[in-house]
């Protein structure tokens, strides 16, 4: 493969699925594609059964080279020649080890912050700023404590200069969509954690984007919980068509939610490999018990374990001189990746 020639279109795309998968066949069950730095990772097509709703108003998303540095007392350098091609309605999943870079690039795709280099178009149109085709939903809800519900979800439609019956009217509609009509006058301090986080999800389709950027918007739940509330956005999104980049560090999740999960590198942030997740359309929490799902979980966790923080300082500890030893000599073979290298708690230290 040529650098800048994209991973795959989606035309060519296996959509079989491992024995015990909804659509059982001998071949495999979903693909990966390494992806150096500086190469893009193609849009395709969203999974088997994606095509059979009705088409929403999703957008392609079209990220090409993407890098950003970060100055000041300290040099951080961020990410580095992100590509990426999303095409419309397609559910993205982005994953990787702590501060590699995912909440900055989302950050970027929502025009927040400025890249030092890339572009990022949507249907061709680039984002040069703020931008109303993409709602943005965060790990918290960040809701304004003195509103209600429906105040909060109508606050975006206020500065865009909505007339109020039509600001109410799109406020009723969200709040159904996520089935909190009943809670429009509860102020934030009165609902759950999960409650809270589907009003934010409400107020990020006020303006009816193209485009929806999710960082991590239910890591804070419980397990059972944050299963529900991923059938929910699955429900969400089947109703709106609306395009989904996802941040998460939960691999079934991210399985379970998008079309394709692209796993990143520690800091700087880079491509390193694309999993197609063909998983039919539409998806029940029963799937995330099927082969299929460990199995392409598996892959993604396989891509995953090269780019852990343990294993990078598991590296750096074996290269370490111990005492009385040569420079570059191990010092524990057997450490297995994802063991802290500099403790052994089963081996007693070296004696000088």
């Amino acid at each position: 493969m040529m650098p800048g020639e994209p991973i795959g279109n989606g035309d060519d795309r296996d959509r079989s699925a491992v024995p015990g998968s909804p659509s059982a066949s001998t071949s495999p069950p979903a693909t990966a594609s390494p992806s150096p730095a500086g190469l893009s990772v193609g849009g395709s097509a969203p999974a088997a059964g994606a095509s059979d709703h009705a088409p929403g108003p999703g957008a392609g998303l079209r990220i090409d080279g993407v890098s950003l540095t970060f100055r000041g007392a300290r040099t951080t350098h961020a990410l580095d020649r992100i590509s990426i091609d999303v095409a419309p309605r397609e559910v993205v999943a982005l994953i990787g080890p702590n501060g590699c870079g995912k909440s900055t690039l989302l950050r970027v795709l929502a025009g927040l912050i400025p890249p030092d280099g890339g572009t990022v178009a949507i249907d061709g149109d680039p984002v040069t700023g703020p931008d109303p085709r993409i709602g943005l939903v965060f790990q918290e809800p960040r809701l304004l404590s003195w509103r209600s519900a429906e105040g909060n979800v109508r606050f975006p439609m206020e500065l865009a200069g909505w007339p109020t019956p039509r600001q109410e009217a799109r406020a009723d509609d969200l709040l159904g969509l996520v089935g909190l009509r009943e809670f429009a006058r509860a102020r934030p301090s009165t609902l759950s954690g999960g409650t809270r986080q589907r009003v934010s999800i409400a107020r990020a389709l006020a303006l009816e984007p193209a485009v929806l950027l999710l960082d991590e918007p239910f890591s804070a739940l419980d397990a059972l919980t944050r299963e529900r509330f991923n059938a929910e956005l699955l429900n969400l999104w089947q109703r709106t068509g609306t395009t989904i980049v996802l941040v998460t560090h939960s691999i079934p999740e991210a399985v379970f939610l998008a079309d394709r999960v692209l796993v990143m590198s520690p800091r700087p942030g880079r491509l390193v490999a694309e999993v197609r997740v063909d998983l039919p359309r539409p998806r029940r929490l029963i799937d995330l018990d099927s082969v299929f799902v460990s199995s392409v979980a598996a892959q993604v966790r396989a891509h995953l374990v090269d780019t852990t923080d343990d294993r990078i300082a598991m590296v750096e500890a074996r290269t370490a001189v111990p005492a009385g030893g040569r420079p570059g000599a191990p010092r524990y073979e057997e450490t297995a990746p994802g063991a802290p290298a500099w403790f052994d708690p089963f081996r007693p230290e070296d004696e000088g």
